[in-house]
């Protein structure tokens, strides 16, 4: 079985689940009063200059002032002595204007990161405004290909009629550029150039901080940069969405077109392939293990670890072969369960000790065979003398939790629950599976006081737009018992 993405659009947010095998791998969220700023193009101003810290802080509009390091500012055609010897006070002035990039969203209490190394993505291509290089993405591993795609493309941007306007301007092949003709690579190539000529007008017109460029929203980003050629199928439960994603697909990815499906279903959407069950299981702490083992997750602003536990699981043989086995399933299930989390930074992994050093070789590789399939970049070190396997992972959005769930102020910060919003939309969801399988004149709500809050004050229009969709009145009662994520709906 391929590939699937599965595209779930209502006004309030975005959700996209990747699907392999019959299994969800990944899971993203895009709030619609909170979209993710990654890639986002903005005139900042410099508000403070850390010279100790090599680095400075830049208004760019946002709550926080976002953080830009020196060697995000300095030329990239600078040797790495000259680099090394410039001072962030030699190169930015507070009150200074700066054109930059997002290369990491906030998160938690941590500000965006930026660059003034600007990129803007395409289908099948990156341009680079002053890098002044072609490269091919390193997960194209055909060495006649690589060298295909970058002669085709070094042909495309030295052409009489093209090489003027080019010069200077950097370019790297994505992944999905494999295999593709030169006409794509034309047209993709000249979508970038109009898009970059609309970014500079935008720039001479702006005065910090502002918005000059605003990257997809997640819908359409899953078309531009998820689908690839072992996906067989994208469904999407909104038609309006659909149909946006078929024009989208012509202009800009017309190979993924015939892939597109509009999904009508009674079902919801993310109940196929049990989506909804696994965003249930990715924010708990505990993972069960098929052998009877299970995993434990605990998610700091510094770290991620990741505990193994043999739990029932006593083996057949002994002791040993328990705690391989364990070991090996576990490689499995983690690999996994970091792109379901989207979880990045620093990740310690305690293994249960091995004494056989075949079977940590065997672990090692299998936990290095499953993130291969992982689209963010991931570093693995050896088996570390405490016995724990240390490894990053690249982090450029919030993860799974930090988008659902907020720190409970019922436990003074130890631990998490999901939001008002989050549970807002469990409980329309909830109120649709009930409006299809039951007949009721009405429905009745009972909640937490802070979810039935936001459900007549924030959430008041789209209550009223669901009542027009099912024909009923919904009403709410909070009641004090309630914990802030648990409800009920009634039928009246």
């Amino acid at each position: 079985m391929g590939e699937e993405i599965l595209i779930n659009f209502t006004p309030m947010e975005t959700r996209v689940a990747v699907i392999e095998n019959g299994m969800p791998q990944e899971i993203y969220v895009e709030r619609t009063k909170r979209r993710g700023i990654l890639g986002n193009i903005y005139i900042g101003r410099v508000v403070r200059v850390l010279p100790g810290m090599q680095a400075a802080f830049v208004d760019i509009g946002l709550e926080r002032a976002a953080f830009i390091h020196v060697d995000e500012v300095v030329s990239q055609q600078l040797t790495q002595e000259e680099r090394a010897s410039l001072s962030i006070a030699q190169v930015l002035r507070e009150g200074q204007s700066l054109t930059v990039q997002v290369t990491k969203d906030p998160i938690g209490s941590k500000g965006a990161r930026l660059t003034t190394h600007l990129s803007l993505p395409s289908r099948y291509i990156v341009l680079m405004p002053e890098a002044g290089h072609i490269g091919v993405s390193q997960r194209i591993e055909d060495p006649e290909e690589r060298d295909r795609l970058k002669s085709l493309l070094t042909s495309l941007v030295s052409t009489p009629e093209t090489s003027e306007a080019n010069s200077g301007f950097g370019y790297i092949l994505r992944t999905v550029a494999e295999g593709v003709s030169d006409q794509e690579l034309a047209a993709d190539l000249k979508f970038l150039h109009r898009l970059w000529d609309n970014v500079q007008t935008r720039i001479q017109g702006a005065k910090a901080p502002a918005t000059v460029y605003e990257d997809l929203p997640l819908n359409m980003r899953a078309l531009r940069d998820m689908t690839h050629s072992e996906v067989e199928r994208i469904r999407i439960d909104s038609k309006e969405t659909y149909q946006r994603a078929i024009s989208f697909a012509r202009s800009l990815v017309p190979e993924i077109e015939e892939k597109l499906e509009y999904y009508p279903g009674e079902r919801p959407i993310f109940d196929l392939f049990s989506v909804e069950e696994e965003m249930q299981r990715a924010l708990g702490r505990k993972i069960e293990l098929k052998s009877g083992g299970y995993l434990i997750f605990d998610q700091t602003e510094a770290m991620t670890t990741i505990d193994i536990n043999t739990g029932a699981f006593v083996g057949h043989r002994n002791l040993e072969e328990t705690i391989f086995k364990t070991n090996l399933e576990a490689a499995t299930a983690i690999g996994r369960q970091l792109r379901l989390r989207n979880l990045g930074g620093i990740i310690i992994i305690d293994f249960i000790d091995m004494e056989d050093p075949e079977h940590q070789r065997q672990v090692h590789r299998t936990l290095q065979r499953v993130l291969e399939k992982d689209h963010a970049k991931c570093k693995v070190t050896g088996v570390s003398e405490l016995g724990l396997v240390e490894m990053t992972r690249k982090r450029t959005r919030e993860s799974l939790e930090q988008v659902l769930c907020e720190t409970c102020n019922q436990c003074h910060g130890r631990g998490t629950i999901r939001t008002p919003e989050t549970v807002c939309y469990e409980i329309f969801r909830e109120i649709l599976r009930q409006h299809r399988a039951y007949d009721t004149d009405s429905y009745l709500v009972i909640a937490a006081r802070t979810v039935v809050e936001y459900l007549m004050e924030d959430a008041s229009d789209h209550v009223a737009e669901l009542e027009a969709f099912i024909g009923k009145t919904i009403r709410f009662q909070s009641d004090n018992f309630y914990n802030p994520e648990h409800f009920d709906v009634v039928l009246r």
